[in-house]
């Protein structure tokens, strides 16, 4: 059929444009510098996701390729998973150029996971009035965890971080201890008594500044830093990592989820449109990613099938109070998700933006229903009787003798009087009894039009 090539067509070109956008910028490996004389800047801001994994190791590849001097980590986050938190050390103690992690602006902070991803960098660094600390494991909803499971993870943690300060000295592995044991938190000056950073720095010509003349140790041999006249390339994400690092906020989760359930619902009531079928699918498949990377609490979901039903029944029945129910359910079920007792505070849904989209979502349903009421309230012309009769329809819901069939892009309950007919065939309109097709079956190589 004609629409279903539409929506492949509109399929492709949106996979055509996200392949398009996620290709390297042009010209961003060109520094007038020269090989050697630029500090590559990376910026990770936030929890830890996959997409901020990928863009830290495409930095070091790319920095390790253009032949940067150094690679500059600017860091502001409240930490994250500690596989994702593993990868990011695995990639800069595997660098072969010098990562320099730097906590900043002023009011950033190095939290929890952030801590050891600091003590990785060949030297890190802090601005004033940043903070660095509370590293304690919680669970993936951030409740704590068993005792047990508890004391495993600390000491592995506090096996880490130890490796990581060694060379630090005495004070400040047992601050970098006492950041994972008793959830203590430092200052930047503090950390700098301590040992446990390098540098404090007001901004990255003073960061340059101080690292110059400086020695670190890059796999084990000794390098010398040049940086007092470098050239300061940020390096920016990909438009794909950029996507996909948006959908880790939850926020823009709780608006795909209220989208795609709209989009889909209005589908439904209408079959063969297409489009907003096709846009329903693309923003759930993007929210249920988000979901995939955030500590969520997956109960909230049977709230939310919960509201899909409702909202489906009140498609047949048209009684109203069924959808506001589903709303109410929806915005639960949202709530539930991400704002569960004990839920990190920067992993959860803002309650007025929830609100807000519900009341939008329940008013755009009740007046779809209304319509659809009005429309079956409707008496059907004799001309229009007359005009049914002949045309060729698709069957939906199988016809047994009772179903639903297509025509004209409307659905309509039908009956057979040919015997059972099966969804996906064709059948011929011979009458029509008030809202409900007489119908016998057709040759299916005769093509409806949509």
């Amino acid at each position: 059929m004609r629409m279903t090539r539409s929506v492949t067509i509109l399929f492709a070109v949106w996979l055509s444009l996200i392949a398009a956008l996620s290709l390297p910028r042009a010209g961003l490996a060109q520094v007038d510098g020269g090989v050697g004389r630029h500090a590559l800047v990376l910026m990770a801001e936030g929890p830890l996701t996959p997409a901020m994994v990928n863009y830290i190791q495409r930095g070091i590849d790319t920095a390790a390729l253009q032949g940067s001097a150094v690679i500059i980590l600017q860091l502001n986050t409240p930490g994250g998973a500690i596989d994702l938190m593993d990868k990011i050390i695995n990639s800069i103690l595997e660098s072969r150029v010098p990562v320099i992690v730097y906590v900043a602006p002023r009011g950033a902070m190095a939290g929890s996971a952030g801590t050891l991803i600091t003590l990785a960098g060949h030297a890190s660094a802090m601005a004033p009035q940043t903070a660095i600390g509370a590293a304690s494991p919680v669970g993936g909803e951030g409740q704590d965890i068993g005792e047990t499971m508890e004391a495993k993870v600390k000491n592995a943690l506090k096996a880490q971080a130890r490796a990581l300060a060694a060379g630090r000295g005495a004070e400040a592995v047992a601050l970098a201890e006492a950041t994972i044991e008793e959830a203590k938190a430092a200052t930047a000056e503090e950390a700098k008594a301590a040992g446990l950073i390098d540098i404090i720095a007001g901004d990255l010509s003073d960061l340059l500044d101080q690292l110059d003349g400086r020695t670190v140790k890059v796999q084990e041999r000794d390098v010398a830093l040049r940086t007092g006249d470098l050239v300061v390339l940020p390096l920016e994400m990909s438009f794909v990592e950029t996507l996909l690092n948006l959908l880790t906020n939850p926020n823009i989760i709780a608006l795909l989820l209220f989208i795609g359930v709209q989009a889909v619902l209005a589908e439904l009531s209408s079959p063969g449109i297409g489009l907003p079928g096709l846009v329903g699918v693309i923003c759930l498949a993007l929210a249920f990613y988000g979901l995939g990377v955030l500590p969520v609490n997956w109960f909230g979901m049977i709230f939310i099938g919960l509201a899909v039903v409702l909202f489906l029944i009140d498609l047949q029945t048209g009684l109203g109070l069924l959808s506001v129910g589903a709303v109410i359910s929806l915005a639960i079920g949202v709530l539930v998700l991400f704002n569960s007792p004990g839920s990190l505070p920067y992993f959860q849904v803002s309650v007025p933006l929830v609100i807000g989209a519900s009341v939008v979502l329940g008013s755009g349903f009740l007046g779809l229903v209304f319509l659809i009421l009005r429309a079956r309230r409707r008496p059907v012309g004799v001309a229009a009787v007359t005009s049914l009769v002949g045309q060729v329809a698709e069957v939906r819901q199988a016809l047994n003798p009772r179903g639903t069939v297509q025509l004209a892009g409307e659905l309509w309950t039908a009956e057979s009087e040919g015997g059972p007919v099966a969804a996906g065939r064709h059948v011929r309109v011979v009458g029509v009894d008030g809202l409900k097709l007489k119908v016998r079956p057709e040759d299916d190589s005769i093509t409806v039009s949509p």
